[in-house]
């Protein structure tokens, strides 16, 4: 493998910026103190935790009190559901996605099991969600809706305001996984009305092994551990170095939105405009549609990504087929065959996902090396 890599699998994890790993280093060294302890490492282990939370909070325009740290998006995501349908107990029903997550839908598969009746929303050929297709299923009997706010393979987006403005009229609790939305795109929860959201610290230039889940006020979401921390709302001792982390990312985060975000819409675009013109028959998974910056599901026609992802790694460039959770398998994505890929097209799709990191020159790079590999391969099959 080539000693420089280009990094552009962003969606899977992202590099920890380095004021994050500095301020973690920080924490291990001078405030290691358990932050429920009365004496004065405790106490300023406890500043650290609240100063983070501000930090959080201020990203997403919510109040402190209504961030609950968690140990990732998986655990936020999974909290949220089955506590909004412990509050929902006398209905049955969930409206969902057919693209979300796996830690959405395995967890639905298994309460469906148990009885739960879960409606996945097709998508249209463009990963889109249809408005008045949600509106009808927002039954009287429908006690949560759960959807994505950025698709992790696509980056297509959910009009996820209209759809909390929905559910709000409707009576039915609504979660919001944004994993793959904060950080990336402008948030403010005092004007979008849904009640619960997910998120991780390592989608967001912060630290494996952290997150948060967004719980609105006067929501009293049970539980996942029981404990006294979180106000609660999840037991365990606080890991107060990935909360200092994850703190800081938020807040470098805000910082970069403004333009840091654009910069990297540009870049994606020069990508694909570059490798579209190079690579005949090549074509981008949900380009109809409003996008998150960053994150581009190239469909190179017919050659295989694992075949490509493998020369691009001994060349040095990390990418991915589809989502990372996924990797090894040989079925294709249930995200691109539920917008209408057969399995060829599934199968010969790239993700490539920027960061605010990702330069001019390694985009460049990249649209140099990659129509040579698929040359070469297609050479080899002929």
């Amino acid at each position: 493998m080539s000693e420089t890599s280009i990094y552009l699998d962003n969606n899977a994890t992202t590099r920890p910026a380095p004021e994050c790993v500095a301020a973690m280093m920080a924490c291990l060294q001078m405030h290691y103190g358990n932050p429920s302890s009365k004496h004065r490492l405790g106490e300023a282990a406890k500043m650290e935790v609240i100063a983070a939370r501000a930090r959080l909070a201020a990203l997403l325009g919510a109040s402190p009190a209504e961030i609950v740290f968690t140990s990732g998006g998986t655990e936020s995501i999974q909290q949220a559901i089955r506590g909004a349908l412990a509050l929902a107990a006398d209905k049955r029903r969930v409206v969902t996605s057919a693209v979300e997550h796996p830690a959405t839908l395995l967890l639905l598969e298994h309460l469906e099991a148990q009885g739960l009746e879960v409606i996945r929303l097709p998508v249209d050929r463009q990963g889109r969600l249809d408005l008045a297709m949600l509106d009808a299923a927002l039954t009287p009997d429908t006690g949560l809706l759960s959807l994505m706010w950025a698709n992790n393979e696509t980056g297509v987006l959910f009009p996820i305001a209209e759809a909390a403005a929905l559910a709000a009229s409707r009576g039915v609790l609504f979660h919001c996984d944004a994993v793959q939305a904060v950080g990336k795109l402008p948030i403010d929860l005092r004007l979008v009305p849904l009640d619960f959201l997910s998120l991780s610290g390592h989608k967001l230039h912060g630290p494996k092994g952290i997150g948060a889940l967004f719980v609105r006020k006067g929501r009293k979401l049970p539980p996942l551990l029981l404990g006294h921390q979180e106000r609660g709302r999840r037991g365990s001792t606080e890991n107060v170095v990935g909360i200092v982390g994850l703190g800081v990312a938020a807040e470098l985060a805000a910082e970069h939105l403004a333009s840091g975000m654009d910069a990297v819409a540009r870049l994606r675009d020069r990508l694909e405009s570059r490798l579209l013109a190079a690579l005949p028959g090549a074509s981008v998974n949900g380009a109809g549609a409003p996008r998150v910056a960053g994150t581009s599901s190239f469909n190179l026609g017919n050659v295989e990504a694992e075949l490509v992802l493998d020369k691009l790694d001994r060349a040095g460039v990390c990418a991915s087929a589809g989502a990372a959770c996924s990797a090894g398998g040989t079925e294709p994505s249930h995200v691109l065959t539920a917008m209408g890929l057969g399995k060829e097209g599934a199968l010969a799709t790239l993700r490539f996902s920027l960061s605010r990191y990702t330069t001019v020159a390694e985009v460049d790079a990249v649209c140099g090396l990659l129509p040579g590999i698929v040359r070469s391969l297609l050479a080899e099959a002929a």
